[in-house]
């Protein structure tokens, strides 16, 4: 009697799990339409918008130009060697100030107090030293008591040369001459050991600093001049003689190179300013320079996409010098060749390209 409801039964645990798992398939399915609808297919025949030139036979001839900064041959900050309240300070920003003049006077009062209370005990000492002299001659005392009045009296001299240079360190001096390019304390602030005071600078001279990439350096030589230009004054023009090749990159993978330069008369030229120095590349041969940008590939094999017939095609090329950001190429491309210069994403060999 209960055959029929078990065999429904079993049969049910059967159809049951395959009714889901064809849902759950439909459902997948459809997940995966819906999926692919969103997802953006690339349509590999649709035109690429570039920007591309036209290579020309050039003159090498050219200059090259490496950017850098100014600062003084000299510079420092000016600092007490002794603590005392400030009563003068002779100079302000922009003054011009020569070797040995006066810019910083500490109070020195009490020093020289110091000083006219020593030079008393000098004179005391001398006449004790004249009095027990005559007595050890007379052998009215014993020499042990000249002798201590002879030392006191040396003391009494070493103390006062003491507070004499001291008093002279009250006196801040310029060591250079140069400009005041900072003014760091005011008159009544407490000067100490260490703490600047002002700052000078000679921008009679000056050092120019620029950083130059690997494949570059042997451009510079050492103690050879080189035109150097300002950005400020690009009609000053100034020889600067190379006094240092850096002998250790920096995070760029550059080294530094640095001329000492005359200033013009009137000291136009600043600390901090920008210029550059120029190299006049003079071969007289001519040949198809590229921009580096241009260039795809690996160092070993460099590449550039030339355009015909409406398409990007892959050439490998030769390159035989690099100059900042050209290069020069000596083989795999000719005069009239296009080749891209800009628009490289989904670029591929053998795309539809448009450009202008």
């Amino acid at each position: 009697m209960n055959t029929k409801p078990r065999m429904l039964k079993r049969a049910l645990y059967f159809i049951v799990p395959l009714v889901l798992i064809a849902v759950l398939v439909v459902k997948l399915k459809n997940n995966k339409k819906v999926a692919q609808d969103k997802v953006y297919q690339y349509d590999k025949e649709q035109p690429i918008n570039v920007q591309a030139d036209t290579l020309q036979i050039e003159d090498l001839s050219s200059e090259i130009n490496y950017s850098g900064t100014f600062e003084p041959n000299k510079e420092t900050k000016l600092s007490a060697e002794i603590q005392g309240k400030i009563n003068e300070i002779f100079v302000d920003v922009g003054s011009y100030v020569n070797k040995g003049q006066t810019v910083v006077q500490l109070d020195n009062s009490l020093l020289k107090l110091q000083v006219k209370n020593n030079e008393v005990q000098i004179e005391g000492l001398e006449a004790d030293v004249n009095r027990y002299t005559i007595l050890a001659n007379a052998d009215a005392i014993q020499g042990v008591q000249l002798e201590k009045a002879v030392l006191g009296l040396k003391s009494a001299k070493t103390q006062k040369a003491i507070l004499l240079e001291q008093i002279d360190k009250t006196t801040i001096k310029a060591p250079f001459n140069g400009i005041v390019t900072a003014k760091l304390s005011e008159v009544g602030a407490f000067a100490a050991s260490g703490i600047p005071l002002l700052q000078i600078s000679d921008i009679t001279n000056l050092k120019f600093t620029v950083n130059v990439p690997e494949s570059e350096l042997s451009h510079f030589k050492f103690n050879q001049s080189y035109s150097i230009t300002t950005d400020a004054y690009s009609e000053i023009l100034v020889s600067g003689k190379a006094i240092m090749i850096g002998s250790k990159a920096n995070l760029g993978n550059s080294f530094p190179v640095q001329f000492a330069v005359n200033n013009t008369s009137d000291l136009k030229i600043k600390s901090g300013m920008f210029g550059k120095v120029i190299l006049k590349n003079e071969t007289g041969e001519r040949g198809l320079i590229i921009p580096s940008s241009a260039i795809i590939g690996t160092a070993s094999q460099p590449q550039v996409y030339l355009i015909k017939n409406g398409k990007s095609v892959l050439q490998n090329i030769s390159i035989s010098t690099r100059v900042k950001n050209k290069a020069i190429v000596s083989n795999g491309l000719k005069e009239g060749d296009v080749i891209v210069t800009i628009g490289f994403i989904n670029l591929f060999d053998g795309a539809n390209v448009t450009f202008k």
